[in-house]
């Protein structure tokens, strides 16, 4: 869930600049929220603790160590007025999560700084390279055989009326098999 969830927030992070570069700026800021919603949700999962469905993630966050020193971050992200600002507040609370997944020693540790997205004007964290790690230091066969990037049910799916009824979660055994 955790190389998941990496995945997830590298998929994106480049694109609050990339919209915003494109004139785009509401879906710069569609996907800055989602980055925040991504990164509430990782340390959700450095704490081992459930990420309710919208409705509750920010009281669950809110319950989390990590809330103390990232809620005002993530706040600047949301109440940012361009992309350069909302990539800058972007940056300190990747390296702040970077951090926190590095001090878990779950796998190697992976990069507390942001970089350069390949040649393009814009910083990340190499999300990829987390996720990357944490899967290498899996050792169980069975969450191996699991699909590489998918994650949990509600890592690929945010539809209330999946999360909310458990019959849905057999008719999903045929993404991820049957669990002897």
């Amino acid at each position: 869930m955790l190389a998941a969830q990496w995945t997830r927030i590298g998929q994106e992070d480049a694109f609050v600049g990339r919209c915003a570069q494109t004139g785009d700026e509401l879906g710069s800021r569609i996907i800055a929220t989602r980055l925040v919603r991504d990164i509430m949700r990782l340390c959700c999962l450095f704490e081992q603790q459930y990420a309710p469905y919208s409705k509750w993630l920010g009281t669950a966050f809110a319950k989390l160590r990590n809330a103390e020193s990232l809620t005002s971050i993530l706040l600047n992200i949301l109440n940012a007025q361009d992309w350069p600002e909302r990539e800058r507040h972007l940056c300190v609370a990747y390296e702040h999560i970077a951090q926190q997944h590095n001090a878990l020693q779950i796998s190697q540790p992976g990069p507390v700084r942001v970089s350069g997205f390949h040649d393009r004007p814009f910083r990340v964290i190499q999300a990829e390279q987390f996720a990357q790690l944490t899967r290498a230091a899996i050792s169980d066969p069975a969450v191996l055989a699991l699909p590489a990037h998918i994650g949990a049910v509600d890592q690929f799916t945010d539809s209330t009326d999946v999360l909310s009824n458990p019959t849905m979660y057999g008719r999903l055994t045929a993404i991820y098999g049957t669990r002897k």
